[in-house]
């Protein structure tokens, strides 16, 4: 008579086939469908040349501390976002009134551009209030200020 206990032992192993198996099958559906799979492109913009450079230049700067300082020429003051609007078109005036008298002309007081220069700590968001308020105020030459790399 055979001891009992001592006949069939159960296997404790994990059987790895049909896990290699399932992973072969992936990796040949992920080979034939990337290809196929076209990646996302964004169509930036182009940034040409305006046809006429601006005769004056108001300045808005936007500090680390989002600090708002308007510009033109040598005058600069300090403004909130609220007083914003009404301080750049004096200084809009002002440039348009210290031109030489052919640019003087209402002509010349539509070609006076805003250009806003933020640092590059600051937050998208704040420049893009501050672009929606000078262009909901009707002012028509809102730039950016970039600089251009080496």
């Amino acid at each position: 008579m055979a001891p009992r206990g001592r006949g069939r032992r159960t296997i404790a192993e994990i059987n790895m086939v049909p896990f290699i198996d399932v992973m072969l099958v992936l990796l040949i559906i992920f080979m034939v469908t990337a290809p196929l799979i076209t990646p996302s492109l964004i169509d930036l913009p182009r940034v040409g040349k305006a046809a006429r450079q601006p005769d004056q230049v108001v300045q808005v700067i936007i500090g680390k501390d989002e600090s708002i300082e308007v510009r033109d020429g040598p005058n600069a003051q300090r403004t909130s976002i609220a007083q914003l609007v009404p301080t750049v078109r004096r200084s809009m005036r002002a440039a348009t009134a210290a031109a030489p008298a052919p640019s003087a002309s209402a002509a010349g007081a539509a070609n006076v551009a805003v250009v806003i220069s933020a640092d590059r700590q600051v937050k998208y968001e704040v420049v893009v209030r501050v672009m929606d308020q000078l262009q909901r105020a009707g002012i028509a030459r809102v730039g950016l200020s970039v600089q251009m790399q080496p």
